[in-house]
């Protein structure tokens, strides 16, 4: 196939031109320099956290070069269930709308014990979001419209067949070997990310390793083309007639395409499992289950995996930070393999603008590893408890799942207790050395503690209905100031407090509705958010060296 260049890819693609795209190799100069260039920022791996934050960074004035080994974006769709946060995250890279029109929202699940259906559930019960609780997306189309967006920002330079194969680094840098089709080059750069997934070579070539639990059971996935009447629900299975003895999850993705998780054992032949005549019999069982009859359906992508819960020591070496898969990794339950490393950029791409500015030293990229693997434990865990309920090693463990299944179908204490993959929501970083506690005074007994990711609201900005987030800059620090007789000062108190960043954003809200609940609001209450949108501080009635001294904490300067 002749490759393309970026520019042949927009929006409009289909499933089928996304994944045949091939993107054309180019020399660059940095190949013919006489001494290797210096970058501010390499970004290694085009994959969907690799892109976020390449993106993110240059939206923030960066100059960034994206290395990628290969010259296609995934094929199958892999990842498919992007979270509200994410959501919120790629609203701010301008690629949020795309996504969520292509992509088939659902807030809703089901779960299901041997031919019964025992409850269902709701994961946005309450109304005042803009964006679902989830998306299915085929990861292809995720990777390329976050691509398409880099092409169009011209401080990226994306190499295409530049794969990263020696790292060495000094005091004030790290220098890379890149081989490329027509030979190495050396590069050196001031930071580097490590976005290259989880076969990372950056980690490998770093001489550090992921360590974890690898699960002892293997799930088939059939993503099959067909028109059904399922509704855009999450389905999931424990011991359906269909499938004695495993489990089955069903997601529906866009293009009238279904993804079917099928649960196989340990024993499995993964290339046996494959085969179409090996799958085409279990998808017909499960559609005469579900829907009492066969429909005809066209197998489109297979794959078997086997998963494991683990993760680097240390995110961070010296300037080579290591994010999303290449840091850690998860099974796929709860969908957190994805979501996880997209905020794992959402947090690193501010920090790393600051220091790259000099307005922040090295204790604030410190933070990015610590909150980040905070978060990554956070993961891990959900996703190890979700596993073992899923797939019981032992009778013992067998009989007390199912017996709270059983129980499940009428008792809502039981269902607590259910875990078919707790889904994936934004790690609250309470206790990150950012934060700056509460007052004892400030009453505080709602609404969001600091470290916690700022909640969606609908809002009225100059007589027309907005969003909260929307209103957010996501270049600098905002304070929500909720109003009352001493705006005004807290407005003054607040630039005075900005030391010597871009002048913190002040928004103005009202201390009565829906927004005002969700953060425990009084007139004159006020919080400051980072610019990823976590709280960093609050206060009822701040005073300007409070502000300051909460910045200046927030800034790893204290």
């Amino acid at each position: 196939m002749t490759a393309v260049s970026t520019a042949t890819l927009d929006y409009a693609a289909t499933g089928a031109q996304i994944q045949a795209h091939e993107y054309a190799y180019q020399r660059s100069p940095d190949q013919d320099a006489p001494t290797p260039a210096t970058h501010p920022v390499v970004v290694v791996g085009a994959g969907p956290v690799g892109l976020s934050l390449a993106i993110d960074l240059a939206q923030r004035g960066q100059k960034v070069l994206l290395l990628d080994n290969d010259n296609r974006l995934s094929s199958g769709s892999r990842a498919i269930c992007f979270a509200k946060r994410t959501l919120e995250v790629w609203d701010r890279l301008q690629v949020g709308e795309v996504m969520c029109a292509k992509g088939v929202e659902w807030n809703r699940g089901r779960v299901f014990f041997k031919d019964q259906p025992l409850y269902s559930f709701d994961l946005l019960p309450e109304p005042g979001h803009e964006r679902p609780a989830f998306i299915n997306l085929q990861q292809y189309y995720a990777e390329a419209y976050l691509a398409v967006r880099a092409a169009a920002l011209p401080n990226i330079d994306m190499r295409w067949k530049n794969a990263v194969v020696g790292v060495q680094q000094g005091a004030d840098g790290v220098q890379l070997d890149v081989d490329t089709p027509e030979g190495r080059y050396r590069i050196q750069a001031d930071y580097v990310a490590a976005c290259d997934g989880s076969r990372s070579a950056m980690r490998s070539l770093l001489g550090q390793e992921s360590k974890g639990r690898v699960f002892r059971d293997r799930f088939l996935i059939a993503d099959v083309r067909m028109q059904a009447d399922f509704p855009a629900e999450r389905w999931f299975w424990f011991d359906p007639p269909f499938h004695p003895n495993q489990s089955v999850l069903l997601h529906r993705q866009p293009d009238g395409v279904w993804r079917i998780d099928f649960q196989l054992g340990w024993d499995a032949d993964p290339e046996l499992e494959k085969q179409p005549d090996r799958i085409v019999p279990r998808v017909n069982a499960m559609m005469r289950q579900a829907l009492g009859h066969e429909v005809p359906f066209e197998l489109e992508w297979a794959s078997v995996y086997t998963f494991a819960c683990l993760r680097m020591a240390q995110f961070a070496h010296g300037r080579v930070l290591f994010v999303g898969d290449s840091a850690h990794g998860v099974s796929p339950f709860g969908a957190r393999g994805a979501n996880s490393g997209v905020q794992d950029a959402d947090n690193l791409a501010w920090k790393l603008d600051l220091v790259l500015r000099g307005q922040a030293g090295k204790a604030l990229l410190d933070s990015y590893a610590s909150e980040r693997e905070f978060a990554a434990d956070e993961n891990i865990l959900n996703s190890t408890r979700a596993t073992d309920f899923i797939t019981p090693k032992s009778e013992v463990s067998r009989l007390f799942r199912d017996a709270t299944l059983s129980l499940a179908r009428q008792h809502a204490f039981a269902r607590k207790l259910v875990n078919s993959g707790r889904l994936s929501t934004p790690s609250a970083l309470t206790q990150s050395p950012l934060n700056t506690a509460d007052q004892p005074d400030d009453g505080f007994t709602a609404g969001l503690p600091p470290g916690a990711p700022a909640v969606d609201a609908p809002l009225t900005v100059p007589g027309q209905p907005a969003w909260l987030l929307r209103c957010l800059s996501g270049n600098t620090f905002t304070a929500l100031v909720f109003d009352g007789a001493d705006t005004e000062t807290i407005q003054r108190a607040v630039q005075a407090a900005s030391l010597g960043l871009q002048p913190v954003q002040v928004l103005v809200l009202p201390s009565e509705g829906p927004l005002a609940e969700r953060y425990d609001a009084r007139p004159g209450t006020t919080y400051l958010l980072r610019p990823d949108q976590h709280v960093c501080a609050r206060w009822r009635h701040p005073t300007t060296t409070q502000l300051a001294g909460a910045l200046r904490r927030a800034l790893a300067r204290a």
